[in-house]
């Protein structure tokens, strides 16, 4: 084998040890993943029982709204390879069950993103004017598009040059 591939199998490790490993290594990514937004997602339930935010304008129940689903659905991706693995344990099916798991895992971030601009913006839209709130955060997406998405990318298309 040559490539990426090669570079990633271990020598001596047979299928079912690299399906183990790999699956090992997804946990320990969503391990990192999911306390970060579990946190953020008990802090955003919090909000909307708070006076001061009942009396807030419709932009801001809106981003409210948006910020809070997102980090549910990013917690529920980032749930799922959990759950998954549970109901296909001991099927043999973790060829399989990987590449639909890092599916969800690579979901899960997208909304997390959406998740964290959010709550970003609810926060800077109450120390800062309105415009220059969405302006941050407009950074932000770019900050994170960038590092999260645009650098994994050009590694990754310029791995096959080596």
């Amino acid at each position: 084998m040559t490539g990426p591939e090669a570079r990633y199998d271990r020598e001596g490790e047979n299928e079912a040890k690299r399906l183990d490993r790999q699956w090992n290594e997804l946990l320990q990514e969503l391990r990192l993943a999911q306390t970060g937004t579990q946190i953020l997602f008990a802090f955003l339930l919090t909000i909307a029982f708070q006076a001061t935010f009942q009396a807030a304008d419709a932009f801001t129940h809106d981003v409210y709204a948006v910020t809070l689903i997102a980090s549910a659905l990013a917690v529920g991706l980032f749930l799922a390879p959990v759950s998954f693995h549970r109901l296909v344990y001991r099927q043999k099916l973790r060829d399989r069950m990987l590449p639909i798991a890092g599916h969800m895992t690579s979901a899960g971030l997208v909304f997390l993103v959406i998740a964290i601009s959010g709550g970003v913006l609810l926060a800077l839209d109450v120390v800062l004017s309105r415009t220059v709130a969405i302006i941050i955060v407009a950074i932000i997406l770019v900050w994170f598009t960038v590092f999260w998405y645009v650098i994994p990318a050009w590694v990754r298309a310029n791995a096959n040059g080596e």
